[in-house]
């Protein structure tokens, strides 16, 4: 049922404040991992990926960092059209997860690092229904598989990284085939990028951004892939 409209106008101010509020804590440390043992085979085309781990801003960021990636859209995916909104996703339930769709270029990125990535430098695994100081569902980790061969790639490479007991606990990060990705509202586009000062960006992900840098230094790349300029190229 849907709220009444002062509901949810409160629901979409609370969750704006705590989006924009310092939170307690930074961002979770990158943890150094294997490579994936399984990937996918090369192909031809463009290639698109979805996850969900967190606030989409930094993940959103991470990626539109990373060498081979053409286009990193953040939005919403796990829910139906008609919830597929940021006012109404805040509230936790809808089934949607804040995620980021990313489309890339297999001969310059495998999907398999782009998990590795994904796993290590964007974010924390193991929390379940949460990121950092992020709560809900809507925060939630989740893969969403656009093919049989992703979904084989990323059951393998979790259980791979759960039996080598990389993190301190298991993962919890939940694998599903996509049935739609639905892009989020302009003003969540390149956040990271126009707003690097921001408190909650400057916090916990600018150094999502740095650990990018540091442990995958050959795939990071200097100037961010926007969202605006892919589209004006496109």
């Amino acid at each position: 049922m849907r709220r009444p409209a002062l509901l949810s106008l409160l629901a979409a101010t609370t969750a704006l404040t705590l989006a924009f509020a310092v939170p307690s804590r930074a961002a979770e440390d990158a943890v150094v991992i294997p490579a994936p043992t399984m990937d996918a085979p090369p192909a031809s085309g463009i290639q698109t990926a979805v996850v969900a781990g967190g606030c989409f801003w930094g993940v959103q960021g991470v990626f539109q960092h990373t060498a081979g990636v053409v286009n990193a859209v953040s939005g919403y995916a796990g829910g139906s059209k008609a919830t597929a909104d940021y006012q109404t996703v805040s509230t936790g339930t809808t089934g949607h997860a804040e995620s980021v769709e990313i489309k890339y270029d297999p001969k310059k990125i495998s999907y398999g690092k782009i998990l590795q990535i994904y796993f290590s430098v964007v974010h924390d695994p193991t929390q379940l229904n949460r990121q950092g100081p992020d709560v809900g569902t809507q925060y939630r980790s989740a893969i969403f598989t656009t093919s049989g061969e992703q979904k084989k790639v990323a059951d393998a490479y979790i259980a791979q990284l759960n039996d080598a007991k990389v993190f301190r606990k298991p993962i919890v990060t939940k694998v599903g085939a996509l049935e739609a990705f639905y892009p989020a509202e302009a003003y969540h586009q390149d956040y990271l990028t126009l707003h690097p000062t921001q408190p909650y960006i400057a916090y916990n992900d600018i150094p999502k951004v740095e650990n990018l840098k540091k442990l995958f230094a050959d795939n990071y790349i200097e100037k961010p892939t926007l969202v605006n300029s892919s589209k004006a190229t496109n």
